[in-house]
């Protein structure tokens, strides 16, 4: 399937993600996360980079999570209901903490906040992602991978130190270029 915008064309593989999307998210419909992939395309111009299904929020909501590449390199994160397809938060990714956007609001360092995930999900780190919310404030994604193999995505609030959100992932679909071994 193709979603056009007025600036550029998305080519999605339909069978993987349909039929991926239906076996590994009870609940949720393959036609969820075309709305969701609709939906962050008619936001967002680019590709998409990787889809993830990650467990309720605290909010209940199943959700996906989407990464767009624009045009001009930026990421775009979306967070989607998985269960009515709407868009409910936008994070753009910066490429480390010395981006200005994210240095003028950070106070806590990636070691700090790694430290404070660590404590409350031992494991081994797997990824870390410097994130502007849209209201400009800054906070670390951080991936945390346990022994039993479960995969927690924590947010950091990058001004407090804060643990301000939690989701384990369920599935993923694609990969970002720093995430290739």
């Amino acid at each position: 399937m193709f979603y056009t915008n007025r600036k550029s064309t998305h080519f999605v593989l339909p069978i993987a993600f349909s039929t991926f999307a239906t076996f590994l998210s009870p609940g949720s419909s393959a036609a969820s996360l075309d709305d969701c992939l609709h939906a962050a395309s008619q936001i967002k111009a680019g590709d998409f980079v990787k889809v993830e299904f990650l467990n309720p929020s605290a909010e209940g909501r199943p959700t996906y999570e989407i990464e767009v590449r624009a045009a001009n390199g930026r990421e775009w994160e979306f967070m989607c209901d998985a269960e009515n397809g709407m868009i409910y938060e936008m994070e753009q990714e910066v490429e480390s903490a010395d981006d200005p956007l994210f240095k003028k609001n950070a106070k806590v360092t990636a070691k700090q906040a790694s430290d404070t995930v660590l404590e409350l999900y031992p494991g081994k780190i797997e990824e870390i992602e410097f994130e502007i919310e849209t209201n400009g404030d800054a906070s670390y994604e951080i991936d945390v991978v346990d022994e039993g193999g479960t995969e927690f995505k924590v947010e950091v609030d990058a001004a407090s130190g804060k643990v301000i959100e939690v989701h384990v992932e369920q599935w993923e679909i694609g990969e970002e270029a720093d995430e290739r071994q």
